[in-house]
């Protein structure tokens, strides 16, 4: 099977939390634990972290990681991995993102896994199921509907699929039997395609829904979303940084 090589950007700026990459977790940069984590997939050969800090790059290279600098002006973490992407001769691409030092290797491998076997499959990503009906409802989580095959049907910040007959107290006790996705952000790309994706016209719904995604399957692209049962622990806040911290020691 074709291994994939595992691109993880790496910006120091966040409005949020500045410097979050290298913030410490047990007295090690949170970058670190990720590399580390992403390293332990099986069907991942190679890991780089894709940076325009020198902060970043240093931090990197003083564990033994390979870090790759590109320009500073990058509009989205995809264009920054294209410009990666298009130094390498790898066939498959995994974006992994730097705040989640509590990633599963297995996550990485499911979303692989369907672009190991079928080659009409551009682009892939993973879903878990809701189980928290705020989630459902917060426009902050992403919701994903696939069809019968697997593949992406459309995201969105809105509920969706909308329960029309279902209240929301009912739909809450039925969340066990009624499949709702939440999206995940990783993905897997051909790295023939992602070298053409950021040269994609932006188009009216990722405009609309400010989700880049969405650019895929306008642009009439198979987009393969894998399901999975690890749980996500991303980082995004200082107070994220702490619970994580918490789960880790």
């Amino acid at each position: 099977m074709e291994k994939a090589t595992a691109i993880i950007p790496a910006r120091y700026a966040s409005t949020r939390f500045p410097g979050k990459p290298l913030a410490l977790i047990n007295g090690r940069p949170m970058i670190e634990h990720v590399c580390k984590r992403v390293a332990k997939a099986e069907t991942v050969d190679r890991v780089i972290v894709a940076t325009d800090d020198q902060r970043i790059e240093a931090a990197v290279r003083n564990f033994g990681g390979e870090v790759m600098m590109t320009r500073a002006d990058h509009p989205t973490g995809t264009d920054r991995l294209a410009e990666v992407a298009a130094q390498l001769d790898c066939k498959l691409i995994v974006n992994v993102q730097g705040d989640e030092p509590l990633i599963e290797p297995q996550m990485i491998d499911q979303a692989v896994a369907p672009l190991q076997v079928d080659s009409n499959l551009q682009m892939g990503t993973l879903a878990s199921r809701i189980v928290d009906i705020e989630d459902f409802y917060n426009p902050n989580v992403v919701k994903v509907v696939r069809d019968n095959q697997g593949l992406a049907l459309y995201f969105s910040r809105a509920p969706i699929p909308w329960p029309r007959d279902l209240t929301r107290e009912r739909l809450a006790q039925s969340l066990s039997e009624v499949a709702l996705f939440r999206h995940i952000g990783l993905y897997v790309y051909r790295r023939d395609f992602l070298l053409r994706y950021p040269l994609l016209p932006k188009t009216p719904l990722e405009a609309l829904e400010n989700l880049e995604q969405l650019r895929a399957l306008e642009h009439g692209t198979k987009l393969f979303v894998a399901e999975t049962e690890c749980p996500c622990h991303g980082v995004d806040t200082p107070e994220d940084l702490e619970r994580v911290s918490h789960l880790m020691s």
